[in-house]
């Protein structure tokens, strides 16, 4: 058996039947465009003529000159009619696409409830199809709907469905755990009976997650005989998803010895997942195996220890293999190594035998016991560490704020900041109106600071997020803030926290400002010591 294995990307189809996610067709093409440069090896782009988006995606897609194969889906001719006649069929030869994944039904209980026919017919249906689009010179790949629940209530009928394709000339057959309930000894056992026994076409495998069980089926129909894995980036798909191609492909690749994609491909996993979700507008699961956030962060004290020491104490692969990359996490479970090594990540030299350094973990542990969150807020924590290590002035003394916010019968609320800061012995006063008071307390803080740190025009706010910590005291419970902000190149996160949103979002943002011009302080600071250590030299 070859040792190759076949990926088959249905993100741009099956993935858009998932809940909350819609494509353009600008946003298929450029998505069809990553996946190529990932190396995966057919790209199903929709339905051909079903709608506006998949009409312009096969048109427009040809101009790519991707080296994967574009594939059509469609289905089998409707019962009692003749293929060269079905709209469908013909449809799929005018998309231009080279390939076509076509679904029929392979369960006998679907033949007579959903089709409303004879399994005779079905059968027609299926080597009509297949054999009219094989002497119009397509390659067909034949998705076999329901294929394992078929097989479970009528082999012979499953095992004729598949019989019938390959005699019709079908390239691949595929077997769709549709309904995504199959378990992964079924898989197994149900795989083997059709490889190399019942059918010598290559066999392919499509399956969905609804017992959170797609992955390992399409890794037990791998190992069965399957030379094609159907799948999606980042388990998008209908109802609770497909088959997550970001954990088949590195899981086939490093784990059983399949060859895939190029190990330079394999590096650009993690950066395609999170473009496919950036462009769907997906949030990915910060735990998702090999490309989330997290699934190489660290944050006991012991392990951060340990992996300092030797990254495969805690970590299964090396995380750059899938472009992924280690991160160490500081938190009230924190422990001296993982501030050492979070200080070496920004460049902050700490002696770990210093008392300030203990000084800095208590402090850290106490304000996660009052409810920071720093795992999430680099930038407010590197703030924390500088100031320890005594690199940062304070941009401004602040005096007070105080807010108006009014709301008059028929018209919009007005929302109101006065702010009065010292800034090098000058007192400022400044009021700015806003679209909530958050905005404008962030208005009125800018145009006090401007003329003193002109950088900070460029800055924005892209994300402002609260929590409540504790709903027993109801409205009057803490909450804590997390403040996103950009600049034309980078972006980072800080944290507050109160009873007060108001003091809690005051405190996020007087952070993202001081974050944001971190590098002329921090400029600052290395001037001083430099003169520092010329005075002591002469």
């Amino acid at each position: 058996m070859s040792k190759a294995v076949t990926i088959f990307d249905t993100t741009l189809r099956d993935g858009t039947q998932g809940e909350g996610i819609s494509l353009s067709a600008d946003d298929k093409l450029k998505i069809a465009k990553k996946l190529d440069q990932l190396g995966v090896h057919y790209i199903e782009g929709g339905i051909p003529g079903s709608n506006s988006k998949d009409i312009e995606f096969f048109k427009r897609v040809q101009e790519l000159g991707l080296s994967a194969t574009v594939t059509a889906f469609g289905s089998t001719r409707r019962k009692d009619s003749i293929a060269e006649h079905d709209p469908n069929l013909k449809r799929i030869l005018e998309s231009g696409a080279k390939a076509t994944s076509l679904v029929g039904k392979s369960w006998d209980f679907h033949v007579h409830t959903a089709l409303q026919t004879t399994l005779e017919e079905n059968l027609a249906m299926i080597y009509d199809s297949i054999a009219y689009l094989k002497r119009e010179g397509m390659e067909v790949l034949f998705d076999a709907e329901h294929f394992f629940d078929g097989y479970k209530n009528n082999p012979e009928y499953a095992l004729a469905v598949m019989r019938k394709a390959e005699e019709a000339g079908a390239d691949w057959l595929v077997m769709c755990d549709t309904n995504g309930g199959t378990m992964p000894h079924e898989v197994y056992e149900i795989v083997s009976v059709l490889a190399g026994r019942v059918t010598t076409a290559r066999l392919g495998i499509h399956t969905h997650n609804d017992c959170e069980l797609a992955v390992a089926n399409a890794l037990n129909a791998v190992r069965a005989g399957a030379q094609q894995v159907q799948g999606t980036m980042n388990g998008y798909g209908e109802r609770c998803g497909n088959a997550n191609l970001c954990s088949i492909i590195p899981n086939l690749q490093l784990k059983l010895g399949y060859d895939v994609i190029q190990p330079e491909q394999l590096q650009q996993l993690t950066n395609t997942a999170r473009y496919v979700g950036e462009i769907a507008n997906v949030h990915m699961p910060v735990g998702q195996p090999f490309v989330g956030t997290a699934a190489f962060a660290h944050k006991g004290g012991i392990h951060v220890s340990a992996i300092l020491r030797d990254s495969r104490t805690y970590e299964h692969i090396a995380p750059e293999t899938v472009g992924n990359r280690q991160r160490v996490l500081v938190s009230e479970l924190a422990g001296q190594s993982n501030i050492l090594s979070k200080a070496q990540e920004m460049g902050i030299q700490f002696d770990p035998e210093n008392e300030e350094t203990r000084q800095v973990i208590s402090k850290i542990k106490d304000l996660e016991h009052q409810g920071y969150q720093f795992e999430g807020a680099d930038a407010s924590l590197e703030l924390l560490l500088r100031q320890a290590n005594g690199e940062l002035k304070e941009l401004f003394v602040f005096e007070s704020f105080k807010m108006l916010v009014e709301k008059s019968a028929g018209k919009p609320v007005v929302s109101e900041a006065f702010i009065k800061l010292n800034i090098d012995g000058n007192s400022l006063y400044t009021a700015a109106e806003g679209n909530g008071p958050v905005n404008a307390l962030d208005n009125a803080l800018r145009k006090a600071l401007i003329s003193y740190y002109p950088a900070l025009k460029d800055i924005h706010l892209s994300d402002y997020k609260v929590r409540v910590l504790d709903d027993k005291d109801a409205t009057a419970s803490k909450v804590r803030v997390l403040i996103e902000s950009k600049d034309a190149t980078n972006s980072w996160s800080t944290v507050g926290v109160s009873g007060n949103v108001i003091e809690a979002s005051w405190e996020a943002l007087v952070d993202s400002l001081r974050y944001a011009l971190l590098g002329h302080t921090k400029l600052e600071y290395e001037e001083v010591v430099s003169a520092a250590q010329g005075l002591v030299n002469h």
